[in-house]
């Protein structure tokens, strides 16, 4: 019988410290944080991450059908309302301050780097239960977070009207973005508490692919402006 210990988010990190810090110190948002990334680079990032946000709420569309009991339904509801009926809205409003139309983005072909993320994602919930889903979309839900809350401590970084991504920054940086972030955290806490050794193993494969994915996300806008 396996064992059962007290796993937690922070132990997950723990055994992808390399890739996780590659992904949160990325070059792409080094560069974002100085306000020295290329525009083309970020033009390229917000078309994708378009593409992305669609198959972000299906994920939680996924996480509907998953759930088990009434709040695992509400949670999951919630969060596919946020995407369709705000998130999705306040992503075109920005594309277009970037000279992005919408017609544009429903155009759009998307990057191989943005089809094997998602498609992984899904690909983890369909296969696997809530939790597997949770853990593939970790690296986006907290890790967000993490990367505004580093960026915004480190000595290069440049904000205000001096640097052409503060709102961005500003919108993962905010009190109601970590808020979020810090819900996921706990309710993966509690999840992650008593699972198996074995179980633990397998999450943490999940959770190490999600983010190598996600690095190869950030890449793909830097290569975009070579």
């Amino acid at each position: 019988m396996s064992e059962v210990k007290p796993f937690s988010f922070e132990m997950l990190v723990d055994r992808v410290r390399a890739p996780w810090q590659a992904y949160c110190q990325h070059e792409f948002v080094r560069q974002l944080g100085a306000g020295t990334l290329p525009e083309a680079s970020f033009r390229h990032y917000l078309r994708q991450d378009y593409l992305f946000l669609i198959h972000f709420a299906r994920a939680w569309g996924l996480a509907v059908y998953k759930s088990r009991n009434f709040s695992e339904l509400r949670q999951g509801l919630d969060s596919l309302k946020a995407i369709v009926d705000l998130e999705m809205g306040l992503h075109v409003d920005y594309c277009a301050r970037w000279g992005i139309s919408e017609s544009e983005l429903e155009a759009l072909d998307e990057a191989r780097e943005t089809m094997a993320y998602t498609r992984y994602v899904l690909d983890a919930g369909n296969r696997g239960d809530l939790l597997d889903l949770h853990v593939a979309l970790a690296p986006c839900l907290i890790g967000y977070a993490e990367i505004a809350k580093w960026l915004v401590a480190q000595p290069f970084i440049v904000r205000g009207e001096a640097n052409p991504y503060e709102e961005w920054i500003s919108m993962y940086i905010s009190p109601e973005f970590q808020a979020a972030a810090e819900a996921e955290r706990v309710w993966m806490n509690q999840k992650l508490l008593n699972q198996t050794a074995q179980r633990f193993e397998e999450l943490v494969m999940t959770f190490q692919d999600a983010t190598r994915l996600e690095i190869d996300f950030w890449q793909m806008g830097l290569n975009d402006a070579l």
